[in-house]
């Protein structure tokens, strides 16, 4: 997993609430076992029309928001199954940073897990930067835990042991891999 010290991207928002994995990921696409590939597949039932063109009124189709890496959306996202398809299509999509009002905690769990910056914030913050111009850039800055926009600064939470794993690029493998030489030595006398 890759450090995540400091994110500068434009955002895109999707002010919804309750938006559950399934929505994120449709169930069908479900059956890789890779972690990538999945971001084609992100809010699929929204982003494209029966025919499968693009839906014209769907905020990450619009031409000004393609290259953004910073999802904006309202309280309670990730709810419904536990997938972990979830971040990774968000990941494999170019998401590293999801602001939201709150997350159901499996989902913001997995977010941490696989390197993507989950952060909560108030409603009247997330409204202003869903209203920031497509080309606006802001910065998030995970060590002074601040989201940064041209104007404004907002501050954030964040666990600290969730903060450690991110700042050094760290997930439950390489956590595991910090005690490789005792783990060799237990099982040598195991």
């Amino acid at each position: 997993m890759k450090p995540f010290h400091i994110h500068k991207g434009t955002t895109v928002s999707i002010m919804q609430d309750n938006i559950d994995t399934d929505q994120i990921i449709p169930k069908q696409y479900l059956k890789r076992i890779e972690r990538t590939g999945f971001g084609q597949f992100l809010f699929d039932e929204w982003r494209y029309l029966e025919d499968r063109s693009k839906n014209p009124h769907f905020s990450l189709n619009a031409v000004e928001r393609k290259q953004a890496t910073i999802l904006v959306t309202g309280d309670n996202f990730g709810c419904g199954s536990s997938r972990e398809h979830a971040p990774w299509a968000l990941q494999d999509y170019g998401f590293a940073v999801i602001i939201a009002g709150s997350f159901a905690d499996i989902f913001y769990m997995n977010c941490t897990k696989n390197g993507i910056l989950p952060i909560v914030l108030d409603k009247a913050a997330r409204l202003e930067l869903a209203s920031l111009e497509g080309t606006a850039v802001i910065e998030i800055n995970l060590e002074n835990q601040t989201v940064t926009t041209a104007k404004k600064q907002y501050s954030f939470s964040i666990e600290s042991v969730w903060k450690e794993k991110l700042l050094q690029g760290l997930d439950d493998i390489a956590v595991t891999l910090e005690f490789e030489e005792q783990i060799a030595a237990y099982e040598k006398h195991a």
